[in-house]
């Protein structure tokens, strides 16, 4: 395991994005496919944590909400601290601080855009802009293959998400003041939870990064068995630039 470095053995074949999970640590394919990403960018071979070489601890990065699988055992090797929307240290990659800019080595964001409010192209800009230049982003989010992302809410303005009769439902007034509603909610980490707005596609994933300012985009399908990574459909794998 490319987080806590211990030895696990299983069939590849039952390993999927948010599965296999590491038997020390808990640590799943998307986690390790993050740290894969990392250290392939950052040192241009895949590394445990651990393993990191002395000169990261002088890098300076962030995470966007990052899991405390592999968020807590970073900053042991690596200048890195964790962020948050809702809590400090405080970060909403949609309106982020003027002190962010240029600042960083290196940014994670996991899981996170696919849940931003519309538009999403701000926050793209926005990562490219608090990377220094020359900077790595390391995204993962669900994706198709699709030519086309998903927006669930195009129109999102003033809105709010409410329970009634056991269900959740958005109600949103959109900026020339229509009123909308919306049932059948999709949810990331159980019901009201985490509210999903979009479903990528590759091609304007691709389209987002490159008008954003990214060079050498890279989408890593390629296995690295040693480190517990192996995906076995070729979307929603861990994206570089």
């Amino acid at each position: 395991c490319n987080v806590c470095g211990a030895y696990v053995s299983c069939l590849a074949s039952s390993l999927d994005r948010e599965g296999g999970a590491c038997s020390a640590c808990g640590s799943n394919v998307r986690f390790r496919g993050v740290v894969y990403a990392l250290a392939l960018r950052l040192f241009g071979r895949p590394l445990a944590i651990a393993d990191f070489p002395e000169a990261a601890r002088g890098m300076r990065g962030i995470g966007m909400s990052d899991t405390g699988v592999y968020a807590d055992l970073l900053p042991k090797r690596i200048g890195y601290v964790n962020t948050y929307y809702h809590q400090e240290p405080r970060l909403d990659i949609q309106n982020p601080g003027a002190e962010h800019l240029g600042r960083y080595d290196y940014i994670i964001s996991s899981d996170v855009l696919e849940h931003v409010t519309p538009p999403v192209s701000t926050a793209f800009t926005n990562l490219r802009l608090l990377l220094k230049p020359g900077g790595l982003l390391v995204l993962t989010v669900p994706f198709s293959t699709d030519r086309e992302t998903i927006e669930h809410y195009p129109e999102l303005h003033d809105f709010r998400v409410d329970e009634i009769d056991g269900q959740y439902v958005l109600f949103n007034r959109t900026s020339d003041g229509r009123e909308q509603r919306f049932s059948d909610l999709v949810f990331h980490g159980g019901p009201g939870s985490t509210l999903e707005m979009r479903v990528f596609s590759e091609a304007s994933l691709r389209r987002e990064l490159e008008h954003a300012g990214f060079k050498d985009l890279r989408f890593h399908r390629e296995p690295c068995f040693e480190s517990g990574v192996v995906w076995l459909h070729p979307w929603s794998v861990p994206i570089t630039a």
